[in-house]
């Protein structure tokens, strides 16, 4: 009689172990699957992008960049009210946001100030900087069907990080087209496009009142 109480919780305890790992018992098709997400940049519209400056003699780092660490999650993250944020279900980013929010920047970079001499941080040893730029996220959220936002703050150094030309605290929002996921991330994508055009417009401030150094050859 013992044994077989035994056999009926240990298939108890299976069932609820696979309901827990996302599993079903019962067939296929009772669970969501988790979608994945990642930032888009002007990459894919370069060919209808006017520059709004050309630096292409002027090596840029972009990095490093910082986020509160609940944003530093592989969850997306939604607000809910003014003090209340919540997790996406069934939505992640595809890997990790900072790397992929910088490497956003780094593009859109490129595209607006015409120039191949971006690098990210931690820069290759062999990379010449002339400017860097350091950025503080603060805000990076939004709601399906209503709008996404982004805060930020950020600085342009010298290459050295020791001396600030340029500073300055963006905050940028942009409308959903729509209630899906999908359409958030398009909408944060947006505002970090509008976040990069502040920046190139700086670095093409600085490069005037700042001319790098020439290189020694």
């Amino acid at each position: 009689m013992a044994l077989k109480h035994l056999r009926c919780w240990s298939i108890l305890i299976l069932v609820l172990n696979l309901i827990s790992a996302g599993c079903s018992p019962f067939g296929a098709g009772t669970q969501k699957s988790t979608r994945f997400y990642v930032l888009s940049s002007l990459q894919g519209e370069a060919d209808s992008i006017q520059p709004m400056a050309k630096l292409p003699d002027i090596g840029i780092g972009v990095g490093p960049i910082r986020m509160p660490m609940y944003l530093d999650r592989s969850d997306i993250v939604t607000r809910g009210s003014q003090n209340k944020v919540e997790i996406a279900e069934f939505a992640q980013w595809a890997g990790p946001l900072p790397e992929n929010f910088i490497r956003v920047v780094a593009e859109n970079l490129s595209v607006l100030l015409a120039t191949d001499k971006i690098a990210v941080f931690p820069y290759p040893r062999s990379y010449f900087v002339d400017f860097s730029v350091t950025i503080y996220v603060t805000r990076f959220d939004g709601f399906p069907g209503d709008k996404a936002h982004l805060r930020a703050r950020w600085a342009i150094l010298d290459r050295k990080r020791n001396n600030s030309f340029y500073e300055k605290h963006t905050i940028v929002s942009h409308p959903t087209e729509n209630e899906t996921t999908e359409a958030l991330i398009a909408a944060k994508s947006k505002t970090v496009s509008d976040l990069s055009r502040e920046i190139a417009k700086a670095l093409q401030e600085v490069a005037k009142t700042h001319p790098p150094k020439k290189k020694k050859k």
